[in-house]
């Protein structure tokens, strides 16, 4: 085993012990495998502030997101700090998050999206992720215990941060959801694949964008757009947003109130001038 592998398997075991999710070991591990080749030549167990900040501004003149670049510099952070037990701080202020608002499709567009899917399981994936404000991989791990379609909730296990929590379970959904899950063990996923096993998140985008261009819908939306969309039109139903920030498991209000900033109601009574 080459030292590199050797640095990954740690990482990969110290992430375990503290019972990181699934993704974010995969991203921590992808992000330092990267981090070790373009630092090849150099004394890994010594951290170098100045080779750090280099990497990191090629990710960004490369044009890396500012969420990519944080990653990135998390996983070295965590690296030297937790793994190889090295306390020399690595002073390097994290990029700012880009400001720019969610994409949101309005209630017409989600009633296009949805008539447009035809294959009747894909269709009822993306209703429910909407409906419930799901996240693609909260959607891709539901199995048929976690929802109680007659008191209309569902479960969400293990969602972001490891935390579980409760969302709510649209009524228009209960006979299709009873359809689906007809026959089906407990522990099953709620959505397979043809093959067996869970859809992948890959699969949900495609059907997404499938969808999307069929209704032909302009946005530059994605599949997380259906969060973003249950999210703002919860706050123009007039929720509070605490409601919405617990029925999307967000730890901070702030993450939250950036979906006022895409919905006010009272701006949409005053009318231009013009």
């Amino acid at each position: 085993m080459t030292d590199n592998q050797n640095y990954l398997k740690l990482l990969e075991e110290e992430l375990l012990v503290r019972n990181y999710s699934r993704w974010t070991i995969a991203a921590y591990r992808f992000c330092l495998a990267d981090f070790l080749r373009a630092a090849r030549n150099s004394d890994i167990q010594r951290p170098d502030r100045e080779q750090i900040k280099q990497y990191l501004l090629i990710k960004q003149t490369r044009g890396a997101a500012p969420q990519t670049i944080n990653l990135h510099l998390n996983a070295i952070k965590f690296f030297y700090r937790d793994v190889l037990k090295i306390r020399t701080p690595i002073d390097l202020k994290f990029a700012k998050r880009s400001k720019k608002l969610p994409v949101v499709l309005t209630r017409n567009e989600i009633a296009r999206l949805l008539q447009a899917t035809t294959n009747t399981k894909h269709r009822l994936l993306l209703a429910l992720t909407y409906g419930a404000g799901l996240r693609v991989s909260e959607a891709m791990n539901l199995r048929v215990r976690d929802l109680d379609v007659a008191e209309l909730t569902l479960t969400v296990r293990g969602g972001k941060g490891q935390r579980d929590r409760i969302t709510l379970l649209p009524e228009r959904l209960q006979t299709s959801l009873h359809n689906l899950m007809a026959g089906k063990e407990g522990s099953e996923f709620l959505f397979e694949s043809e093959r067996g096993g869970k859809l992948t998140a890959r699969t949900a985008q495609a059907v997404f964008t499938r969808s999307l261009k069929k209704a032909e819908i302009k946005q530059s939306a994605t599949f997380h757009s259906l969060r973003h969309s249950f999210a703002t039109h919860l706050l123009e139903n007039g929720t509070d947003v605490r409601y919405v920030q617990e029925l999307l498991g967000h730890q901070n209000i702030r993450t939250t109130q950036i979906y006022t900033h895409v919905t006010n109601p009272n701006l949409k009574n005053i009318r231009s001038p013009l």
